[in-house]
């Protein structure tokens, strides 16, 4: 498409964003529905209505950038971190007491905090004796002022069994925001998953409903860096669209559906 191109450069010089490593056709079509809808047909166009328009630009970011989240996303599959897995990795870390290593866990591309405050959930519940953070991030820094304020509406929240909701949110209205003792468990932080330097010794990750939007060739190269970034024996939980073919390739191995760990 003519100015592709040269919109993708101008782009990534200007916020960092590589639209290279997104799916094109998908990309495009939401671009170009945006384009769409401000009147405009061509790329160099949306261009200069970008640079001097804060909130067409604002809408940029916020179209491209996948946010749409929930809490317990995939109900199923929190339950099965919560059953299976997390009480595993809580006892290689020390146990309720954490008189081990600290648990390190990061939810990567968390959009507007559910998954993230979701795990702090259930390691607050696993163990309520314990300090253990959840390192948050995402490469949008709109959506992660969002997260850090906690406030959701009730639809987001349709997950969460009713004595959790009455633990962790306080009700206003058709909304509900974080209690603070939920809120201080959660670190969040600006970050782009294809540009920036990983932390290390994970036990665990979760990356979910992100890398559908990229390339293969995207792909590849973040599934080999969160296997880096995890310790031994730590585990990497995607999304219910994102099976890792071949995982053996980035030293990971299948355990359950949906979820690796790193055994090299």
């Amino acid at each position: 498409m003519e100015g592709w191109p040269e919109f993708k450069a101008a782009i990534l010089k200007r916020t960092g964003i590589d639209l290279s490593a997104y799916k094109e056709r998908q990309m495009l079509r939401r671009i170009t529905t945006l384009m769409t809808s401000h009147g405009i047909s061509d790329f160099s166009s949306y261009l200069r209505l970008l640079g001097k328009d804060q909130a067409a630009y604002q809408e940029f970011l916020e179209h491209i950038t996948i946010n749409v989240s929930e809490f317990f996303r995939n109900p199923e599959r929190f339950e099965e971190l919560r059953e299976r897995f997390l009480p595993e990795l809580l006892s290689r870390a020390g146990g309720a007491t954490g008189t081990g290593h600290q648990l390190k866990t990061w939810s990567a591309g968390c959009a507007a905090g559910e998954e993230a405050y979701s795990l702090a959930i259930l390691l607050l519940e696993a163990a309520p004796g314990r300090s253990l953070p959840v390192l948050a991030t995402d490469i949008d820094a709109n959506v992660l002022r969002e997260a850090e304020a906690g406030r959701y509406p009730a639809s987001r929240l349709k997950n969460v069994p009713p004595p959790v909701l009455e633990r962790y949110f306080t009700q206003e209205g058709d909304f509900y925001t974080v209690r603070p003792v939920l809120r201080a468990r959660v670190h969040f932080r600006r970050h782009d998953l294809l540009r920036d330097s990983f932390e290390e010794n994970f036990d665990l990750i979760l990356c979910r409903n992100v890398v559908i939007y990229f390339t293969e060739e995207a792909k590849e190269k973040l599934y080999a860096r969160f296997a880096r970034a995890l310790r031994p024996g730590g585990i990497l939980f995607t999304g219910s669209t994102e099976q890792i073919f071949q995982p053996q390739r980035y030293g990971l191995r299948s355990i359950a559906p949906f979820f690796y760990e790193r055994i090299v």
